[in-house]
């Protein structure tokens, strides 16, 4: 009668084929996850710089006359540590005027963004296009989920 101690090949195989399968569903819902996460930075910009142009808005009555600024700096990662995955623009309306903006977030690629993009206006139209392989966009809200809900 022998005493050994230890694991068999077969017990370590099934280990290794349990593990496996749990990894397939677990990593990618983990890392959809975390780039949902990354999308808030561009909502939380965008709805905030919308505020400081209603209230450049309301000292100036109007919002900015170039197109660089729309009266006010853009986030920028080098200026604030909140923005990191999206390169932010502001352009203000048709026909040269100062009485109309759009304000765009755009991902950036490298840091797992890319194919995002998020705009509002003037008239807190928001409207999300993403080229994101499983994202839908929707051209009346901005996108935070799979599948186009808001």
């Amino acid at each position: 009668m022998s005493n050994f101690k230890g694991f068999t090949l077969t017990e370590l195989m099934i280990v290794v084929a349990i593990i496996s399968i749990l990894a397939t569903v677990a990593l990618p819902a983990y890392n959809d996850y975390v780039l949902r996460g990354k999308l808030t930075e561009a909502v939380t910009q965008l709805a905030g710089t919308r505020v400081r142009l209603e209230q450049f808005y309301q000292d100036n009555r109007n919002y900015g006359s170039t197109a660089a600024v729309c009266g006010l700096a853009m986030p920028a990662s080098s200026v604030s540590p909140d923005v990191r995955y999206f390169a932010y623009t502001c352009n203000w309306g048709a026909g040269g005027t100062d009485q109309f903006y759009t304000i765009s977030a755009s991902g950036v690629a490298p840091q797992g963004t890319g194919g995002f993009v998020y705009t509002i206006d003037q008239n807190n139209a928001k409207t999300s296009t993403i080229t994101a392989p499983g994202w839908a966009a929707n051209t009346n809200c901005w996108v935070t989920r799979k599948g186009g809900t808001c």
